[in-house]
């Protein structure tokens, strides 16, 4: 198999998890509000690369959970409660990273003068008010929207 191969692979991997996943989804679109919102404050290149690697961490994981269930689920669409175990951990540790991940978020974004730049960013220029409400909105069509699963 050649290099270009395994990226095309990769990237069909990650396609298919944003595609068939709500969880992805939703982890894809925070990381963007999260990338976003960080020139608001004066972070350092340690911030960034905590926010880079937890964003990184948070998203592998959901897709090795991804991974898993799907390996589960081809074994045997029974149940069997060693499946069910390993189903549940796995996506127990997406919901670890995740709520780690919030906690790193109230630390780094809990900076006042951060939230203020942003409020007076938002609240002084209407026009970019409009695109972040146009853009909640359709981050929430595209989390919640009802993908055809793949086989």
């Amino acid at each position: 198999m050649s290099f270009l191969h395994s990226f095309r692979y990769a990237f069909s991997g990650i396609v298919h998890c944003i595609k068939n996943e709500r969880n992805m989804r939703f982890h894809t679109v925070a990381a963007l509000y999260v990338l976003v919102f960080a020139r608001f404050f004066d972070f350092s290149r340690e911030d960034y690369i905590l926010l880079l690697l937890t964003i990184s961490t948070v998203i592998s994981a959901e897709m090795f959970n991804t991974s898993l269930e799907n390996l589960c689920n081809r074994v045997s669409k029974e149940f069997h409660p060693l499946i069910k175990s390993a189903k549940d951990c796995a996506a127990g540790a997406v919901l670890v990273l995740a709520i780690f991940a919030a906690i790193i978020g109230i630390i780094l974004f809990g900076n006042i003068n951060g939230l203020i730049s942003m409020y007076n960013f938002y609240t002084t220029h209407p026009v970019n008010l409009l695109f972040l409400a146009l853009s909640a909105v359709l981050s929430i069509l595209y989390i919640t929207g009802r993908r055809k699963k793949s086989k």
